[in-house]
């Protein structure tokens, strides 16, 4: 596993310390010390980059700001947010645009190695190319309006592309998909959809669910649905 990560911090010794921890993994790091040189440097070159990690609290350009602008970008490179800021609001407020983890500070570099593999694994697996004999036509889930290709990572609602899902995203609506009007709690979708190796909030879910309600609303598509006190369920059977 060769990557090249951008890292956004402004303390040196958190930089050099993880700095040292990747070269030992072969990965290459280059580093922004503000918010602004972060997202000049993801500018110049979108594709440079396996994955970014993105400090919370940062000179010039929040990591807010900056998560912002680099979705407005790629809706799929990687995002993990490091931050001193603990509190539940910042961590579905960084979920909430578009980070794909959250880990709090002080962390251990180690548990950062294994959070960086298991999401790269899980990119890596959601770009596999499409069977040569998969067709145009093949969705591997279709329900009375929604069809999903998860080798094309393609979703579309009344023959209408969803688009701009990044992979959790896209990953909740497909798991949830797989089993319409079954109710899924919070747990449920983390160990689903995150993995056992995520230790995340219940929160997590929340922010996430709320992005994406957002982006199958702007083709009308009303299916995610809360059941109170439980989770939530996919059902289109109400769509139109």
């Amino acid at each position: 596993m060769n990557l090249k990560i951008l890292m956004v911090e402004d303390d040196n010794s958190v930089a050099e310390m993880m700095g040292m921890f990747f070269k030992k993994e072969g990965w290459e790091q280059d580093i922004a010390a503000d918010g602004v040189e972060a997202v000049d440097m993801f500018k110049k070159d979108v594709d440079k980059y396996d994955l970014i990690t993105l400090d919370l609290n940062l000179p010039k350009k929040d990591g807010i700001q900056v998560a912002k602008e680099v979705r407005a970008i790629s809706p799929t490179v990687p995002i993990i947010m490091l931050t001193a800021r603990g509190s539940e609001s910042d961590q579905v407020l960084g979920l909430g645009i578009g980070a794909d983890e959250y880990v709090t500070k002080p962390f251990s570099p180690i548990a950062l190695i294994a959070r960086i593999k298991a999401l790269h694994r899980r990119v890596m697996m959601e770009e596999k190319p499409s069977l040569p004999q998969e067709t145009k036509q093949d969705y591997e889930i279709e329900t009375e309006h929604l069809k999903i290709s998860k080798s094309r990572r393609e979703v579309l609602f009344d023959g209408q592309p969803v688009t701009d899902l990044t992979p959790k995203e896209f990953d909740l609506l497909y798991t949830m998909a797989q089993k319409p009007k079954q109710v899924f709690s919070r747990d449920q979708l983390l160990e689903l959809v995150w993995g056992y190796e995520y230790y995340g909030e219940e929160r997590t879910v929340d922010a996430h669910i709320k992005k994406l309600r957002q982006k199958l609303e702007k083709v009308g598509a009303k299916v995610i649905q809360t059941v109170w006190g439980v989770g939530y369920k996919f059902d289109d059977s109400q769509a139109k």
